[in-house]
């Protein structure tokens, strides 16, 4: 489960730079997939964190 949340997280981060950068896309949206990606990478992060070793 966990490297599926990372697969979404970069095919948002990559369509937000494609959108952003490359399309000039101004819609909101584009900013909506950034955040969604940025806190899944944070999730993850902060779920592997409290693994016990």
């Amino acid at each position: 489960m966990r490297s599926l949340l990372y697969v979404i997280a970069i095919l948002l981060l990559i369509g937000w730079a494609l959108g952003s950068f490359a399309y000039h896309v101004t819609s909101a949206f584009i900013h909506v997939l950034l955040v969604i990606a940025i806190v899944m990478i944070l999730l993850n992060l902060l779920r592997r964190d409290r693994r016990p070793l």
